[in-house]
């Protein structure tokens, strides 16, 4: 039976449900980027969080509403890095035993949080989708409850928060640029902002080189695509139904990014706001440079959804021209 799909209710809850374990994030202007961008620049530091990414409001969302039958069993999750840090930083704080399964290659140092939170980290296959698929075996053999890092309700809801304090600090934002991997980000974006202010419009930011998102977006069905993006947190190969049914709803617009722009983008935020933004975080920095003429004049807000760059990855992005 499916799921149904999450609510703007559901999103006050989380908020309610996360405020013991997360403060809110910053909301800061820059006006070093006003004058890149034309623009009125706020940046929503989700690099703050606890694990340095917004998927920890999901993950503990998602925990605290597990049923004392699943905590027994334990859970099984796949990711490129951040929702497994979430689901491991969650599962420790409830006392839930996790196994995180991870591509060959994964960013090590999301890796070692995963296992620095006391998560059985497994390595399986070349890309995230071989690791999704691997986690179902688990699933199956262990008994374990697997989380989708996408399809899941609680995820949606939790990681919504993000928007709803966005728009309690900033009410009259025009555009809110988030970035899209599997989607539970954007599509919670869409459900505060069509709730809260439905002036805003919302867009969402993909990879170039991971389009599956988009192809389904447009096409309002489930299309997939190869990977060939160095931004871990933007590199999925098919899309998340859950939050495209959410999306085909209410985004607004959806724009592809390639990794030279995005390796730009964490510069420019390294240079002129001091902070740390890993690839798929800097996305919406990207898409913005990228949409100038369009967003000039408006109060454009950018959710900064990860700082969990590797110094390798670092150093590519300082050195590239």
């Amino acid at each position: 039976m499916s799921k149904p799909l999450p609510t703007f209710q559901d999103v006050l809850l989380a908020r309610r449900t996360i405020a013991p374990y997360l403060p809110p994030t910053p909301l800061h202007h820059y006006p070093q980027l006003d004058t890149l961008l034309g623009a009125s620049v706020f940046v929503k530091h989700e690099n703050y969080q606890p694990i340095g990414a917004f998927k920890v409001r999901g993950g503990i969302n998602f925990m605290a509403h597990l049923a004392p039958a699943e905590r027994q069993r334990g859970v099984v999750t796949a990711s490129t890095g951040n929702h497994g840090q979430s689901v491991a930083y969650a599962a420790q704080l409830f006392g839930v035993s996790a196994v995180i399964v991870v591509p060959e290659g994964a960013n090590p140092v999301k890796v070692n949080a995963m296992r620095a939170y006391g998560a059985e980290v497994v390595f399986h296959g070349a890309d995230f989708e071989a690791s999704k698929r691997h986690c179902l075996t688990l699933e199956r053999e262990q008994g374990l409850r697997f989380v989708s890092s996408g399809d899941e309700p609680l995820l949606i809801a939790g990681v919504a928060t993000h928007t709803l304090e966005i728009l309690e600090a900033q009410p009259d934002i025009d555009v809110i640029l988030v970035p899209v991997g599997g989607g539970s980000g954007c599509a919670g974006a869409c459900l505060v902002a069509r709730t809260v202010n439905p002036h805003a419009t919302v867009i969402g930011v993909g990879a170039t080189g991971a389009p599956a998102g988009y192809l389904s977006w447009q096409a309002r069905g489930e299309r997939t695509a190869a990977i060939a993006t160095q931004a871990a947190g933007l590199a999925t190969g098919a899309p998340f139904l859950m939050p495209q049914q959410i999306m085909w709803q209410h985004l607004d617009d959806f724009v592809l990014v390639d990794d030279d722009e995005m390796m730009r983008a964490v510069r420019i935020y390294l240079e002129q706001a001091k902070t740390l933004a890993e690839l798929a975080g800097a996305a919406p920095l990207a898409a913005a440079i990228k949409m100038r003429e369009r967003l000039a004049g408006k109060r454009v807000a950018l959710i900064l959804s990860g700082g969990n760059t590797s110094p390798e990855e670092l150093a590519r992005c300082l050195e590239a021209s």
